[in-house]
């Protein structure tokens, strides 16, 4: 199993692509030399989050989006079956909330991993997740949007004053007064 979270990275001086080879580490011998098979999988953890123009960039210059997609990558450089990650989005504009999303997306899809996420982006989880694991303060409900949806499980979300569910959108929306 390999784990993104939001805590940020100590600084150090570390590239791109050697945060991303810290994925393969626990495969590595005593002295972490990287075998043809382990370059194999951190250039494809590299090209699947898009990547690749960033691979000599010192991981503290990047921005919150780009760093994002790089722990990504080295989640996936581990090649384990399940990928968890808590609030990818955290601190990211839309534009690069939407990527992110669109990219485990695109992962689920390409590599059949069982991917994880923990997030408050409801409305983008609606659109774009396989299956609910939903946790309302009086219930916990599974299964797929539509499925919530015809058991009014989002409606149960949130306090009714701001936002209400609506379930034509299939989205979260602000109440009008």
């Amino acid at each position: 199993m390999s784990l993104v979270l939001t805590e940020r990275l100590p600084l150090s001086q570390l590239t791109v692509f050697e945060l991303v080879s810290l994925g393969r580490q626990p495969y590595t011998n005593w002295i972490d030399k990287l075998t043809p098979n382990h370059l194999k999988k951190i250039l494809w953890a590299i090209d699947e989050t898009e990547i690749s123009h960033l691979k000599d960039k010192r991981f503290h210059e990047l921005s919150d989006g780009q760093l994002q997609r790089v722990l990504i990558a080295r989640a996936l450089a581990q090649d384990t079956e399940i990928i968890i990650l808590d609030e990818p989005t955290a601190h990211l504009d839309i534009h690069h909330t939407f990527k992110v999303f669109s990219l485990l997306k695109k992962l689920v899809k390409n590599t059949q991993k069982t991917i994880i996420i923990s997030t408050h982006e409801v409305n983008l989880a609606i659109q774009l997740a396989d299956e609910f694991i939903l946790l309302s303060e009086e219930e916990i409900y599974t299964g797929t949007s539509k499925e919530l949806i015809s058991k009014n499980a989002f409606e149960t979300l949130f306090p009714k004053e701001l936002i209400s569910f609506n379930k034509t959108l299939e989205q979260f929306v602000i109440k009008k007064s």
